[in-house]
């Protein structure tokens, strides 16, 4: 016996047993236990408490904080439970019932569909006691038919069709019975369709403000057999006391063009629902995937502030930009820069994430209201994202608490400090980072980038507005500067200046220099110094006084050859990708982690790694010989592994 069957079999005997007694219990008593029985559902169903709490937040966000949207997901258990203790009383439901404790409002619109002759769809989404409202219209004094389809546990199931039926719904199931449809329809009658939870073979439309799939069935019915649709709502007064609402009947558009004219007019239905579940949040079945198959997706960028990891995330969002492309899936792209009170926190958030469980962040964020500025916080709360994207370790903490709040794809870059890589669903690392090999760690060799074919092609472009080259050699120089174990002497960059120099003069080259923010003024004063009146110079940007967005970009397509400092691992990685020659030269006091990535790159021929005193033999000889040239492929390897997870 499998896991349903048990379920099933399980539930069965429950409602058997305990629907007697709690039909027994004052109405009042009974909603009473039913809230008690959605606030346990609201504390131990954790997966679709998040589901509901996400989808709740989607709608409101923008009017509601965490914690708002958190009350609100519990008002929506309490009302779930009480949906849930309202199908057990189905059988008490009476004249007198009816009387007492329902009250239509529109009724008359029901009347005045009737009159085409042509049938009456009244179409509803999940929202309130939805069985119960069947039940309700039932008894309205016209044949009910209740479209519906079979559930996943067949015993339930029977005995659910039982209350309906007891109560006069005609049940028509959805498979095989659609001529028992039409045939009501043509009799005048009414038919009962849900339209939302669409499913694959759904109808793409806006609900609020996002694409869903809904079902179209009533919309191509009264399309083709010029049926009347009334829409209903169901919503709770309080405790045992509904109220239902009848729209007066949609006026159906009709184009010719059948595709059009379906999508329009479910557009104008959803729309109405849209209005009633705003004024009663708490009715709407908030707990399923709504815009699971949209076909729209908003990626948050969250970054540390560091130019070189966001344009590491920022590899990564085109990368899956590209990948959801191919599913024909559009995608936003959103950046939030993180800003914490002091040191302190940035390590107290770090061990607060450590702490957290899978779904504790929701609707608290206690931790980054505290240990993040109002601003960065403010920004952050403010997107709605599907993929979190971060580099660096002091964002990856952030990373897990806002995936975790909008149950979000979370990708980190590097090492996500002290957190578990399990605790994501893509980790991208570096070998030099001597990454754990795991599933969802993806290993690469260099620093992603945005190099490719046509990102250099527009940079190219770009630069020819201020360079003109003459030259068939040209060698781009790329100058980094100081970090906190190195330090780019003036020295080195005047020995390196001179070999530069001899090579332009022996080869009859040119030379493109740009210096990073990094670069300190006594080298930016030594560049100036050596190549600003040099005939063979076409471009000096210094960074820190007038910088050029398409400097690097520009230079890696116009170069033939690079030149690098070598303290920059996504510097040397971007212009690997430029697929030309690389030359880093060498330099003492480099961290560990920095030598092998450097030794790991020439071992493999991506770069040359060059004593400063051999760099102007080196270029001749490549120059001369024009080896092959080697490029990464951490662009393709990530790729696949973002298509796993989306």
């Amino acid at each position: 016996m499998n896991k349903n069957s048990i379920i099933d079999y399980l539930g069965c005997i429950l409602i058997r047993l305990f629907g007697p007694l709690i039909r027994s219990l004052p109405l009042n008593v009974s909603l009473f236990l039913g809230a008690r029985l959605g606030e346990l559902f609201y504390y131990f169903d954790l997966k679709h408490k998040s589901i509901a709490y996400t989808n709740i937040k989607t709608v409101f966000s923008a009017k509601l904080s965490p914690q708002e949207l958190s009350s609100l997901t519990k008002e929506f258990y309490r009302s779930f439970g009480q949906s849930l203790i309202e199908i057990l009383l189905i059988p008490l439901v009476d004249k007198a019932y009816f009387n007492k404790y329902i009250t239509l409002e529109g009724q008359e619109n029901i009347s005045e569909g009737f009159k085409k002759g042509k049938g009456v769809i009244l179409v509803t989404v999940h929202a309130g006691s939805w069985e119960f409202s069947n039940v309700i219209c039932a008894n309205l004094g016209f044949a009910f038919n209740l479209f519906i389809r079979n559930q996943r546990y067949p015993r339930l199931n029977r005995l659910l069709n039982s209350y309906r039926a007891q109560k006069g719904c005609n049940l028509i199931q959805r498979q095989n019975q659609t001529r028992e449809l039409i045939r009501a329809l043509k009799s005048n009658q009414a038919i009962g369709i849900t339209a939302d939870q669409g499913g694959k073979s759904g109808t793409l439309v806006k609900f609020f403000g996002k694409y869903a799939s809904m079902p179209s069935g009533a919309i191509k019915l009264a399309l083709k057999y010029d049926a009347t649709i009334i829409i209903a709502f169901y919503a709770r007064v309080k405790g045992p006391y509904i109220k239902v609402f009848f729209e007066p009947p949609l006026e159906i558009k009709r184009t010719g063009n059948l595709e059009q004219d379906i999508s329009d007019n479910l557009q104008a239905l959803v729309n109405v629902f849209e209005k009633y579940i705003l004024r009663y949040p708490r009715e709407y079945l908030w707990s399923y995937k709504i815009w699971k198959y949209t076909k729209e997706r908003n990626i948050l960028i969250i970054s540390d502030g560091k130019t070189g990891h966001l344009r590491q995330s920022q590899a990564i969002a085109h990368i899956t930009k590209d990948c959801l492309k191919d599913k024909g899936v559009s995608a936003n792209v959103n950046i939030a820069e993180i800003k914490f009170r002091n040191k302190f926190f940035r390590a107290a958030l770090t061990a607060s994430c450590y702490l957290a469980g899978k779904y504790h962040c929701q609707g608290c964020l206690w931790c980054l209201r505290t240990f993040l500025k109002d601003d960065a916080y403010r920004a952050l709360i403010s997107i709605k994202p599907d993929i979190v994207i971060t580099c660096g370790a002091s964002v990856a903490p952030i990373n897990y608490v806002i995936s975790r709040e909008n149950l979000a794809k979370s990708i980190v870059v590097m090492r996500p400090s002290v957190l578990n890589t399990k605790r994501f669903n893509l980790v991208v690392m570096s070998e030099h980072d001597r990454p754990p090999r795991r599933k969802n760690v993806t290993v690469i060799e260099g620093a992603l980038n945005l190099i490719n074919e046509d990102y250099l092609k527009g940079q190219g472009e770009n630069l020819k507005t201020h360079v003109k080259i003459n030259k068939e050699l040209v060698l781009g120089v790329l100058v980094g500067g100081d970090t906190k174990i190195f330090h780019l002497t003036k020295d080195l960059m005047q020995e390196i200046s001179g070999q530069i120099k001899i090579s332009l003069e022996k080869l009859d080259g040119e030379v493109l220099i740009t210096t990073s923010r990094r670069t300190s003024s006594a080298v930016e004063r030594l560049l100036k110094e050596e190549f600003i009146n040099y005939e063979r110079s076409r471009l000096l940007v210094i960074a820190n006084e007038k910088n050029i967005p398409e400097a690097v970009g520009g230079i890696l397509a116009s170069s033939e050859i690079i030149i690098t400092s070598p303290e920059s691992i996504s510097m040397i990685s971007e212009a690997v990708n430029s697929k030309k020659y690389v030359l880093v030269f060498n330099s003492p006091h480099l961290s560990k982690k920095y030598r092998r990535f450097l030794n790991y790159f020439a071992k493999n021929k991506y770069i040359y790694l060059v004593d400063f005193y051999n760099l102007a033999k080196k270029i001749e000889e490549i120059w001369l010989n024009r080896p092959g040239i080697r490029t990464l492929k951490d662009n393709f390897l990530v790729a696949e592994a973002v298509k796993k997870i989306l």
